[in-house]
């Protein structure tokens, strides 16, 4: 298997599996690779670490998460792997340039405004589209 194309596989595994607390130990253990091997390949076919990866993803679908339920952020925190609302504010924060409770406020004010698919850029200039279908 070419590199893209073990990574490609691994990406899907951790997608299926952010839901648990994955450490890159673990990751590794399932790539057949040692983390430090895994880490350097991942990053020269992503651009980006494997924490960083994970870490991202668990946001997006928190985001998800804060756009589609009325459940408390401290308990989509607890969902996506942080032990406490502080933490995940401040991760959270740092990547979409606002609170959970403001980016829930900000997405639900674009839905109710007529905005089938409300766009929030992330602190690095990214787009992320939470899906409009949930629960407001």
């Amino acid at each position: 298997m070419m590199q893209e194309e073990i990574i490609h596989s691994l990406t899907q595994w951790i997608n299926q599996n952010l839901g648990k607390q994955l450490s890159i130990d673990e990751v590794a253990a399932k790539s057949g690779y040692s983390k430090w091997h895994l880490q350097r390949m991942f990053r020269a076919v992503t651009q980006q670490t494997l924490g960083d990866y994970i870490r991202e993803r668990r946001l997006e679908m928190a985001a998800d998460a804060l756009c589609k339920t009325r459940r408390p952020v401290f308990d989509i925190a607890l969902q996506f792997g942080y032990d406490s609302q502080q933490t995940f504010s401040r991760v959270f924060r740092r990547q979409f340039d606002q609170t959970p409770t403001a980016y829930r406020q900000a997405m639900r004010s674009q839905i109710l405004r007529g905005s089938s698919a409300p766009r929030h850029e992330s602190a690095r200039g990214e787009r992320h589209t939470p899906l409009a279908s949930g629960i407001l």
